[in-house]
Formats: structure tokens, C-alpha cells, sequence
């Protein structure tokens, strides 16, 4: 991961996006922005009692750091399904300034529209970014434990080939900063779910001493993504724990659901 400072906004770029033309994308970070309290301060939701005004402000200052307008986003819904919007020209815009606006029952984006900016808003759950080089294309899903059931990621690999005509050998992947397996820890019944729908469960879930289990949803994702078709070495794991890092992070789990979201973000210049 490469660390970003614009002004006193810090966010993140992947080495494997950076290295391709004609991308923008981000992870950003809680802190730059002018939101107070629990909120403080780049919270980039409508949705966990913010002032508007700060969100738009905090939006506005991201877009500009990477180069774009905030009139340029596309928001999904995030409602932790599977469905995988397409979206172009006459989205943009969709979930900017309001969340009333976010594309419905959505969480995963994929456009080949450059100038639109592809976004997810983030506190513990995994994103998932896409990038095809052959077709130039992107996307972008959202990966909490129910959309990893759900298999997001290969749906949505299965999305851009359909829209697209990607290759999955083409995409690059990057699995970025989430709750760990450091930190995850879950209940009985999502390990059942989770035993029940991923054939690499063993690998992605461990007991500790005293009988608790935690989840991994980095390798989970990856696992996904392996068989869907991704090759290895075009997968990067950001492997930074949102829920050990709260300084930089917001995170549902570690905050006790009192927190804002930071954002993840891709587009095609």
C-alpha cells in the first residue's frame, strides 16, 4: 500500500493499481476532514448521524485530492447481498449528495465509463477492487461476511465478463483494508453459513484457546477470487486490520457500531 498525503487528508493507493494507466482509485482514511465527535473527522456516510454539510465537505476534498468532482461518484446501496449494478454515463452522480439517491439493493459496481468513480463507504467490511487491461474496465464490491457467503467476488467477476468480455485471467484484484482475522471474531451461525458455502472454510476460519472463532475474510475473498479465475500473482492483500487501526480507520466492531465510514473509490481517467 502507498500512503497518500493531500493537505491534512491521508489516504491509500495499491502498488498493483498504480502500476496500470489510467486508473484512479483510493482508500481513504478518517482523517482530513471536518466532521467532530465520534464522526472525526473524513466521514464519508449519510447514514450514521453526520451533519450533510460535513459529509458533502469531506467528499468534496477527497474528490479533489484525486482529481475529480464529487459530481463524478456512484454510490451503491450496500444492503450485504450480491447484486451487481452496471452503470454508466446516467448514473453518474447517483449517492452523491444524498443517500436517497444510492443505487437500490447494490454492492458491486462495475462501469468501462471513464470519468465516473465507482465508491463503497467502508468500517470494517472488505472491499473489492477490479481492474480489466484489456478492456479497460473496473469494479468494485462490497464484502462483509454475508456477501462473502454470498460469493460477491465471483459474481462480480462473472459481471464484467458478461458486460465486458473480461477475461478472468486479465483481472487484477486488490482485497483492501478490512477486519482481520486478528480481530474478527463470530458466532456459531455464521461459521455454519460459512461452512455450508465456501469449500475453503477450513482454511479461512480458526478456534482460539477458550473456543471463539475468527474469521478471515482477506484469504476468504482471495480464495474466491482463485476460483473464479483470477491468477495469484494479480491478486493483492492489503492485509491491514481496520478494527487495530482506528487512528486511521473507522471500524463498526472495534468502536461498538458509534463510528463513521471511510471510503474506497476507482475510476477510469
Amino acid at each position: 500500500m502507498i500512503r497518500k498525503t493531500s493537505s491534512d487528508l491521508i489516504y491509500y493507493r495499491f502498488a498493483s493499481l498504480a502500476a496500470c494507466g489510467g486508473l484512479v482509485h483510493a482508500v481513504s482514511t478518517r482523517l482530513g476532514g471536518v466532521s467532530t465527535g465520534h464522526l472525526a473527522t473524513l466521514n464519508l456516510s449519510y447514514s450514521v448521524g453526520d451533519d450533510p454539510a460535513a459529509v458533502v465537505e469531506n467528499r468534496q476534498r477527497l474528490s479533489a485530492a484525486l482529481g475529480l468532482a464529487l459530481d463524478d461518484w456512484v454510490a451503491a446501496s450496500q444492503v450485504h447481498g450480491s447484486r451487481v449494478a452496471l452503470v454508466g454515463a446516467a448514473e453518474r452522480g447517483r449517492g452523491a449528495y444524498q443517500q436517497a439517491s444510492t443505487l437500490p439493493e447494490t454492492d458491486a459496481l462495475i462501469t468501462a465509463q471513464p470519468g465516473l468513480l465507482l465508491t463503497l463507504r467502508l468500517a470494517d467490511c472488505a472491499p473489492i477492487f477490479f481492474f480489466d487491461p484489456a478492456h479497460h474496465a473496473v469494479g468494485l464490491a462490497h464484502a462483509g461476511w454475508r456477501g462473502t457467503v454470498a460469493n460477491i467476488a465471483a459474481i462480480t467477476v462473472q459481471a464484467m465478463a458478461t458486460a465486458f468480455g473480461s477475461r478472468p485471467g486479465d483481472l487484477r484484484a486488490v482485497i483492501g483494508p478490512a477486519i482481520g482475522p486478528c480481530c474478527y471474531a463470530i458466532g456459531g451461525d455464521v461459521a455454519s453459513q460459512v461452512q455450508a458455502a465456501l469449500p475453503w472454510a477450513t482454511a479461512v476460519l480458526a478456534k482460539r484457546p477458550g473456543g471463539s472463532l475468527y474469521l478471515d475474510l482477506w484469504e476468504a475473498n482471495r480464495q474466491a477470487l482463485l476460483a473464479a479465475g483470477l491468477r495469484p500473482e494479480h491478486i493483492e492483500v492489503a492485509t491491514l486490520c481496520s478494527a487495530c487501526h482506528t487512528a486511521e480507520f473507522y471500524s463498526h466492531r472495534a468502536e461498538r457500531g458509534h463510528t463513521g465510514r471511510f471510503g474506497a473509490l476507482i475510476g477510469l481517467r
